[in-house]
């Protein structure tokens, strides 16, 4: 791997791909980020990145994009826990998966990291912390995010096993941090808590990662993964209401005080979901979201801190960088 290396990444512009466009030019390699017309690009001024305009469903404008390429960082995907036409997110992450997956064989790139998520993985209901071995099945998964990511994992793993595609698979757990343009649900949690808007919570925990150490562990698995292996790169187990008292004290507010029951907050889920309906934005609370959080999101990066090198920072730096930038980018009005 030298300065010459010529990589592509997918999803350039979003919140976890400008982490590893950001990452990757910063080690010296030259970098073409995919991205549709219609991508924000502010946040990634002053970055050396070749921009491809093209999108995921598009076979012609990855094949372009492919040209003289010898490695792929696969990071787009559509993170929505709700859409009005679910089947939108599962053709772009496993459709566009394929596309990604095919154009590398053909270019003959030599290696291939693809973002999966830990959302592929099958939780237990103590809560404790769940590594690589335990993968969830596409008819266990709730909603049609985790659905299209566990379809889109098991897609990979069968092209590596019968196409010699040559990829390495990561599953970041819950990244936070500076430019989330979109920003993404955590990164909303973030902002709502942030403003004051979030007054009670439910029961759950999230493992939370600095996103970039995330691009961090991208790196390490191109240069030390193994072919076939997924890793997981987490960060801390937090528990969400203590989340969510961190924010408020970053910011100077009292921490919500009260917990309310899974069932009585499903009205509201369904009350903000027929809102969204009617206006397209994507709802802050939702049915999906609230069946996860009866499950203690819990994980344990052991394997890429082993065979990877990948370590994580306190989870708290990446919520002081969050916070940081949705201010100073304007995302929490006074």
């Amino acid at each position: 791997m030298s300065v010459a290396d010529q990589v592509l990444v997918t999803g350039a512009s979003g919140f976890v791909g400008s982490a590893v466009a950001k990452a990757l030019t910063e080690a010296g390699f030259a970098v073409r980020g995919l991205v549709r017309k219609t991508s924000p690009r502010a946040h990634l001024n002053g970055a050396s990145i070749e921009f491809a305009e093209g999108d995921l469903l598009d076979a012609d404008s990855m094949r372009r994009a492919m040209v003289g390429v010898r490695y792929v960082f696969h990071v787009a995907a559509d993170y929505r826990l709700w859409a009005r036409d679910p089947s939108v997110i599962e053709t772009v992450n496993v459709e566009g998966t394929r596309n990604v997956m095919t154009e590398a064989l053909r270019a003959g790139v030599e290696r291939v990291v693809y973002t999966s998520s830990v959302a592929t993985l099958a939780l237990n209901a103590a809560g404790d912390p769940v590594d690589e071995t335990l993968p969830l099945t596409e008819a266990k998964a709730i909603g049609a995010y985790k659905r299209s990511k566990v379809a889109a994992e098991r897609l990979v793993e069968a092209m590596i096993a019968n196409q010699n595609l040559p990829a390495i698979i990561v599953n970041p757990s819950t990244p936070i941090g500076p430019r989330d343009v979109r920003p993404t649900p955590t990164g909303r949690i973030i902002v709502e808590a942030a403003a004051g808007r979030i007054p009670a919570f439910v029961d759950t925990g999230l493992n939370l990662v600095h996103v970039d150490d995330v691009a961090a562990g991208h790196l390490a698995a191109l240069r030390r993964g193994k072919i076939g292996e997924r890793y997981i790169l987490g960060g801390q187990n937090v528990n969400f209401c203590d989340m969510l008292a961190d924010i408020s004290a970053q910011v100077g507010r009292r921490a919500p005080r009260w917990r309310l029951p899974h069932g009585m907050m499903t009205p509201l889920a369904y009350a903000a979901e027929g809102m969204a309906r009617i206006t397209g934005r994507e709802p802050f609370l939702t049915r999906d979201g609230l069946r996860m959080s009866k499950y203690r999101m819990f994980f344990n990066s052991a394997k890429a801190e082993r065979e990877l090198g990948f370590r994580a920072r306190p989870y708290r730096e990446g919520l002081v960088d969050a916070i940081k930038w949705f201010g100073q980018a304007g995302y929490l009005k006074k």
